[in-house]
């Protein structure tokens, strides 16, 4: 497997609209803001606290540069590419953080509906699949998420199976989905 550690440093990574960047101590405030809101975090894994602590964010980000700094996940913000670098969401990638948790998501309600999350998400599996040359990556979604289906769907992900997973709302159906660098490359028409 090579899924090797520790991982390379977190590179930038633009798109059309979007600047992926190395998440940062500095984005604790825009973190705590834009996070504890119902609609997104009900669909979160059972371990994010609810009601959101007022020290919730830093605690998170501290952990995350933490893992960081031993090279054992990547951590991007995502920044509006003409705006002021605030972050508006977060992506992760993790090569052992567990059965189908190898990459991770969200993003502020506000900037839902415009296909940002989907542009972040081929940015970072474009990284892990032509960059690091991972196999494959493997994620699980509340099923009641359909926004965040949508985007497996749509970048070509496989339903592998449906069984019942923890979340913050409660036990809920958990769809299991895997995406190949092989599906990958398919679909964007990369030759042999």
């Amino acid at each position: 497997m090579p899924f090797h550690l520790p991982l390379p440093e977190t590179p930038r990574l633009e798109t059309d609209r979007l600047v992926l960047r190395p998440l940062r101590l500095e984005d604790i405030p825009a973190v705590q803001r834009h996070f504890p809101h119902w609609a997104m975090v009900c669909h979160l894994v059972a371990k994010v606290p609810w009601p959101y602590p007022d020290d919730g964010a830093e605690i998170n980000v501290r952990e995350c540069l933490e893992k960081r700094a031993r090279g054992e996940q990547f951590y991007w913000a995502l920044t509006l590419k003409h705006g002021d670098d605030e972050l508006i969401g977060r992506i992760d990638l993790r090569p052992d953080a567990g059965l189908g948790a190898m990459r991770g998501f969200w993003l502020a309600q506000e900037y839902w509906g415009r296909g940002l999350m989907t542009e972040a998400a081929d940015a970072v599996n474009a990284f892990a699949f032509e960059v690091l040359d991972w196999p494959f990556i493997e994620v699980t979604t509340n099923s009641a998420n359909r926004g965040s289906q949508r985007i497996k769907e749509k970048q070509g992900f496989t339903l592998v199976y449906v069984g019942v997973g923890g979340y913050v709302e409660g036990e809920r159906e958990m769809s299991f989905w895997r995406l190949t660098q092989e599906a990958w490359r398919s679909r964007r028409g990369y030759a042999g």
